[in-house]
Formats: C-alpha cells, structure tokens, sequence
C-alpha cells in the first residue's frame, strides 16, 4: 500500500449516499513533487507548484477528489488542518501548506450534488493512517466507475487500488490509484478484460471497448467523464524534475491496464513523491513504479462493490 512509504499517511473520506468521497495523501517533511498529465479532461489545484522552476520546494499533502470541479473545494479542509499542524511553507506570518489536488467525474453515479468538500477533507486527515487503508469503493474511488463506451448504465464499479514493491539497498516504489477510465481494465499478464462496458444494462459480458471502437462504435451519452488518478511515491532523494520522471514512466502502468487509455474523454494523471530516503536510480524506480501502478489498477477493481445500481468485478467474474 502507499503507506509502505515511511511518513505517508492516508484517510478517506466516503458518501455511499451520494456515491462520491475524496482521499488525501499527507506527506512528511521535506517531500519533494512532481506530476504527469497524458489525459485531456483534468482537473487540477497547485499543479503549478509542482514545477522544476517553481519557488515553492516541497509539498504537504496531496487531494484526490470526487465531485468534479466542485471537489477541488476540498483542498481547504485539507489546508485547514495542516495550518492548525503548523505545516506548510514558512512565509514568516504564517505557513502555507501546498496541496497539489485533483479530481475526478463521478457526477453522475449517484447525487449530482452531493460533492466532496473541506469538511469532509478535514475529517479525513484527521482519521489518515500510516497503516492499511480501504481500497475498492472507499474514498475518491466511491464513485469510480470504468467502461463507459455505451454510457454510464452500461459500465462496471470500479474504486481505489494501492500497492507497493520493496527493491535491495531500502527503496520501496509504492503507489495509490482511483480508475474512473472511459476504457476497460484489463489484466496486464493475460490480456483479459476484468471491468469494462458490458454488452446491455443487465448484461454479464463485457463488449472489448477498444475492439468496437476500432469497428466504428462511438461514445454514447455525456463524454468527458472520466479520469484515471494516480499517486506513486518512493523513499528515494529525488528533485523535482526526477519526480517528474517517476511519474511518466508510471504512467505505463495505465497503458498496460486499461485500454484504451489517455483519450481525449480522459483526464489521466499521475503525481509522483518523493520522500529523500534513499539514494536510488529514477529509471529503476520508475520501472517499479510501472509495476505498482498496473497492481493497483487491478487491485481497484477487484476490490470494488456494487453502487448507484452497477455490478462489480466480484459480481460479473469473481467469487
């Protein structure tokens, strides 16, 4: 779990009801950070900060969010709880703490205007863990849905997946994913599709998205739904610029579990951290960061209920 990573804590926040939540990621001192965006519908918070020629050097905390634009909202509960810490970054009146966010599209599944928002992010820290967290439909992944070719009736739940990897010398490769993907997750080992767009509302088979759009099948209903977010984070000593790295090469974790993947209806980023442990090799640490990021995915999945009237892997496949 992303909690493999000393010092990172991580607590949920979660409305079934409302089927949204968001999740927040708090980081130890001196974590340095960096972000990569492959989708075209994001939505994002200090994504600015995050720049090698930005002031600011490290970050706080980091927000994923349910509630689309309107879950950016959340970040100041975030913030708030950080201030009353005495973290953030030393303006000399006060601190300011840097919580890079992002969001996804989850409108639709449950209560359009049941949103996550600073309260409920406040809550969140306060009950983040440095241990095991919930995974599946928990968090910014409550709402997470994947295959979403035929429109939202016809897609699978989906959630939150994490997983982490322990390589020689100390360094741990770690990583958090909420997969709410326009495409279908598939099992990067066998190629079989494990939650997808399913062949009609009641339907148990899955129809291959990437397959019937190659034969001239295209989107149905409200497109520009769907994101894949992902945070992967080590304890190695990196700059920002070799964070920044770690989170491209994670990015073919996506590529390998989801198809099809970083389309223009998708906002797929990945934020990677950095906490300054252990001297390491970025292309050694992005490879396993690859690795994590496609268990995680699988792990989202399989570990998703059914919610706002859509079956889960374990209820189409698995036992």
């Amino acid at each position: 779990m992303l909690t493999a990573i000393p010092g990172i804590r991580v607590g949920h926040g979660t409305d079934e009801a409302g089927c949204t939540g968001c999740t927040v990621i708090l980081c130890p001192e001196g974590t340095v950070a960096g972000v990569d965006i492959r989708g075209s519908a994001t939505g994002t918070r200090e994504r600015d900060s995050l720049s090698p020629m930005h002031l600011v050097p490290h970050v706080h905390a980091v927000l994923l969010a349910g509630g689309s634009a309107f879950g950016l909202d959340a970040a100041g509960g975030v913030m708030r709880y950080l201030e009353e810490h005495g973290v953030g970054f030393d303006v000399q009146v006060t601190r300011v703490p840097i919580v890079p966010a992002a969001i996804l599209f989850d409108l639709r599944l449950g209560d359009a205007f049941a949103r996550p928002d600073a309260s409920m992010a406040h809550a969140a820290c306060c009950e983040a863990t440095a241990g095991a967290f919930a995974e599946g439909s928990a968090g910014v992944g409550t709402g997470a849905t994947v295959g979403k070719l035929f429109g939202i009736s016809q897609a699978t739940k989906s959630g939150l997946g994490s997983a982490a990897l322990r390589l020689p010398g100390g360094l741990t490769v770690a990583a958090l994913v909420a997969v709410n993907a326009f495409g279908d997750v598939r099992d990067p080992v066998t190629g079989t599709i494990l939650a997808g767009a399913r062949e009609a509302t009641e339907a148990h088979r899955f129809a291959d998205s990437a397959a019937a759009m190659r034969h001239g099948v295209v989107p149905r209903g409200y497109k520009p739904e769907n994101t894949t977010l992902a945070v992967v984070a080590t304890n190695a000593r990196f700059t920002k610029l070799q964070a920044t790295k770690m989170a491209q090469m994670a990015q073919h974790g996506l590529v390998r579990a989801i198809s099809p993947i970083h389309t223009t209806l998708d906002g797929d980023l990945v934020f990677g951290l950095a906490t300054g442990e252990v001297a390491a090799d970025v292309n050694a640490v992005g490879l396993a960061a690859a690795d994590v990021v496609a268990e995680s995915i699988v792990r989202a999945v399989k570990a998703a209920t059914s919610l706002g009237g859509l079956p889960a892997w374990r209820d189409l496949i698995g036992c």
